[in-house]
């Protein structure tokens, strides 16, 4: 059975942040809000947590997986970044844009592309989900929260509730996200792919839609 944190979406509360994180140290699963829809979470070093995600979602280990990172610099420890890379980041964080981008060494090889050895990364524009990171001190292993065989992400924490309750740990609410998921940008092939056109603009990145 989920709790059910009330967090301030600007203010968050010290004491339930840190509650939170303590359920995530522990191993929880928890439905958190981003800057764009709600995200399923959970500890980067779990891999019982890790499997449990997957199999909420549904989505195998082919299914590209995001770190959810506090800043650019920590980034930069979970992803090769190279200078032209690094412009486009810049311009898209923080904000609702997913980077693909070669792991390091410092991502499990479970949670990374199977294939390919890459991982999503980005940097959200969200007071919980950052006081979050801030106080766990690492990424967090995310993916946009879209219950199995649905076209749009939820963005509403009662729903999230009353659909997940019993398969998640934790939900936060800090009111409703916006309904669009990020704005996915592969960064491993010259000129940059847009995988997915979400809530990230593409103008700002100087990118354009694929035809």
């Amino acid at each position: 059975m989920a709790q059910y944190f009330h967090i301030h979406p600007d203010n968050p509360q010290p004491r339930l942040v840190k509650q939170a994180c303590a359920i995530l140290h522990g191993g929880g699963v928890a439905a958190v809000p981003t800057d764009s829809s709600y995200a399923l979470v959970c500890h980067l070093d779990d891999k019982a947590a890790v499997e449990r995600l997957r199999r909420i979602r549904q989505v195998d280990e082919r299914h590209h997986l995001t770190l959810l990172c506090s800043d650019l610099s920590e980034l930069g420890t979970y992803a090769v970044v190279d200078n032209r890379q690094f412009r486009l980041l810049r311009a898209g964080t923080p904000g609702p844009y997913t980077f693909i981008l070669e792991a390091t060494r410092e991502v499990p090889r479970r949670v990374s592309h199977p294939s390919r050895r890459t991982i999503g990364v980005r940097v959200p524009d969200h007071a919980v989900t950052l006081a979050l990171l801030a106080e766990l001190g690492q990424p967090l292993l995310a993916t946009t929260l879209i219950l199995p065989g649905a076209a749009e992400p939820l963005n509403d924490a009662e729903t999230i509730r009353e659909h997940l309750e019993r398969q998640l740990d934790l939900v936060v609410d800090a009111g409703a996200c916006a309904q669009q998921p990020t704005t996915v940008i592969d960064l491993c092939t010259q000129p940059p792919a847009v995988i997915r056109q979400g809530r990230g603009e593409l103008k700002p990145l100087g990118l354009q839609a694929a035809d």
